[in-house]
Order: C-alpha cells, then sequence, then structure tokens
C-alpha cells in the first residue's frame, strides 16, 4: 500500500520538529491552532508513512572532535558488503552507496586521535574489497550541523517558525567536558530523542529538576541537538546527490554561504582533500538536479570544477529502529 501524502499540516509539524525536536505537542499544537491530539495523532502516523524519526545526537566539534566524510571505493558488484560492515560500526553514520555501486560515502565521528588513525590508516584500508580510501575532514559547516543534513520544508508562516524555534546555542570558547552522567542520558536520547524525563532520570540517577538542567545545559552549549529522519520519497523528493566543489580559497566562505541558502541544499560543508566544498543535494527529479548543476553551480564564477555523485541507498542513518 502507497503511503499517503503528507499534506499541509504534516509538513508544518515536521519542521517544527526540525527547528526544535523535543517541542511539546502541546506548544506546537497550540501555534498552528489545532489540539493536541491532533498532533499527536499525526506524529504517530508520520512515523509509519514516512518513517519519521526523533534521536538526540552530539555535536562533536563541541568536545574538540572533528567530523570526516569518507569515500570508498570498490570493486564492481561488492560495495554493498563493505557498505554492511561499516555500518555496523558505532562511529560511523550515513552510510549511502553511490556511483552505481562502485562507492560507500560513510560520515564518521572518531572520538580521539587514535580512533581516527585507526579507523582511516588500517580498518577502512583493509576493509575487503574496498580499492580506495579519499578522507575529507570537515572544517567548517555552512548549513547543517556537524554531519546533520536538514530539510527545507518552508511549510511554516513566519511567525509560526519563530514561535517554534529552539534558542540558538551560544559560541564555545572552550571544548565541553562530558561525564559519566551526561553519557548515561545522551545515550537514551541517541535511541529516542523524545524520551520522557522518567526515562533520563533513570538512565542518570537523578531528580527530574536536575535532569531537567542537565539537558538546558547539553542543549543550550550546543552539545546537543537533534536530529529528525524521514523517508524523501512520499515528499516527492526523490534524487539525492552528493556535488564535490573545488572554489578558489578566497571566495570558500561567501561561495558556501550562496549555496547554503538554496532549497536543493540539505548540507553544505568547506572539506579538506582535492575538492574543498561538498554539497549534499535533494531534488524531486534529475531534471531538477541537472538545473540545479547547470544554473547555481555553473552560476558560481569562483566554482572552478564540480564533481557530482548520485546517492542510490542508504545503509545506515543516524537513527536507530525503536525497540
Amino acid at each position: 500500500m502507497t503511503p499517503a501524502t503528507p499534506d499541509t499540516l504534516d509538513l508544518k509539524l515536521l519542521q517544527a520538529l526540525e527547528l526544535d525536536g523535543r517541542a511539546p505537542f502541546s506548544r506546537i499544537a497550540q501555534v498552528l491552532g489545532v489540539s493536541d491530539q491532533t498532533i499527536a495523532r499525526r506524529f504517530r502516523r508520520l512515523r509509519t508513512t514516512v518513517n519519521l524519526r526523533v534521536t538526540g545526537m552530539v555535536d562533536d566539534s563541541r568536545l574538540g572532535r572533528a567530523g570526516w566524510i569518507v569515500r570508498l571505493g570498490c570493486a564492481p558488484n561488492t560495495a554493498a558488503r563493505p557498505a554492511a560492515v561499516i555500518a555496523g560500526r558505532p562511529d560511523t553514520h550515513y552510510v549511502d552507496l553511490a556511483a552505481g555501486g562502485t562507492e560507500v560515502v560513510c560520515a564518521i565521528r572518531p572520538r580521539s586521535s587514535r580512533e581516527r588513525d585507526e579507523l582511516l590508516l588500517e580498518r577502512l584500508q583493509g576493509t575487503p574489497h574496498v580499492t580506495a580510501v579519499d578522507a575529507h575532514c570537515v572544517l567548517h559547516a555552512y548549513y547543517g550541523n556537524s554531519l546533520r543534513r536538514l530539510r527545507k520544508i518552508s511549510a511554516l508562516e513566519p511567525a509560526e517558525e519563530a514561535a517554534l524555534r529552539a534558542p540558538a546555542p551560544a559560541p564555545a570558547a572552550t571544548p565541553f567536558a562530558l561525564d559519566a552522567t551526561d553519557q548515561a542520558m545522551l545515550e537514551v536520547l541517541r535511541r529516542q530523542g523524545r524520551s520522557p524525563l522518567t526515562d533520563l532520570q533513570a538512565a542518570a540517577g537523578l531528580s527530574e529538576t536536575a535532569v531537567k538542567k542537565r539537558l538546558e545545559r547539553l542543549r543550550s552549549t550546543g552539545v546537543l541537538y537533534f536530529a529528525v529522519e524521514y523517508g524523501s520519497e512520499p515528499l516527492g523528493q526523490g534524487v539525492g546527490a552528493l556535488v564535490w566543489l573545488i572554489t578558489a580559497p578566497r571566495a570558500l566562505a561567501e561561495t558556501g554561504r550562496f549555496f547554503a541558502a538554496q532549497p536543493e541544499v540539505r548540507f553544505a560543508a568547506a572539506v579538506t582533500g582535492r575538492t574543498n566544498l561538498v554539497l549534499s543535494v535533494l531534488c524531486r527529479t534529475v531534471g531538477d538536479l541537472y538545473t540545479f548543476l547547470s544554473e547555481k553551480v555553473g552560476g558560481q564564477r569562483d566554482v572552478d570544477a564540480a564533481e557530482t555523485v548520485i546517492t542510490l541507498r542508504r545503509v545506515k542513518t543516524l537513527t536507530p529502529e525503536p525497540r
């Protein structure tokens, strides 16, 4: 049975969750002028129709860690096997099959330089059927949070968006240090971002007031953010691609900001490597992707070269399935 196409209220709910993944249904309902029960019912339905998931994620840049996007070249007809192996690692997410099935693209977040070196220099290099490893360190995200990808739905009115947007985290002067209690709470939120306070209390062994303070501190420092995952096809967006650009260094920031503002772009970042800017693009059709490349990429005079790789299938997402 084909899932029902999300209507305007569904789209507004999805956008509201991207603005604040833990926004109470009562607040969303009040802003949108519907009942709490309507929002709760729509949320449950979207979990089925578009596989909606909300998960708590750690912004590793706030902990003094760097994120990496890695391209793995594979022998023909073998990419699914290394992709499955890599997807099983806890330090990888967004594992995609791309380029006609001869490339695996993954985002990794090693917790230390030792783990980084082990993964990049040993584990990935030694994975069966992997013929090449091309690693790009994420230097600066122009759109998206660390390695997080965001949609640009634009269903909410400006006043609704302002009322639902969570406060922006303060700039970090020094890396944040997590303790064991923080880690316990984050593990609960990683499995289910909208976990009730009682679950967080049980994991942390703290009172409700103490848990609320911890949760607010993790969010206000930018360490904790909420990723919202859902399928693209029911929303009519069937073509995903990564676009790797070579941009004149003097224009890197300006070019990055330009692409961050484009509706097709859900992630844009300056990276290391042969290319210095990467875009994750989501379009309705290949014709729309062509228009984006020919007009928006082609119209940037400081972009010297572009490589486009269509993503075929996601092997691993940020959000684990509910137990």
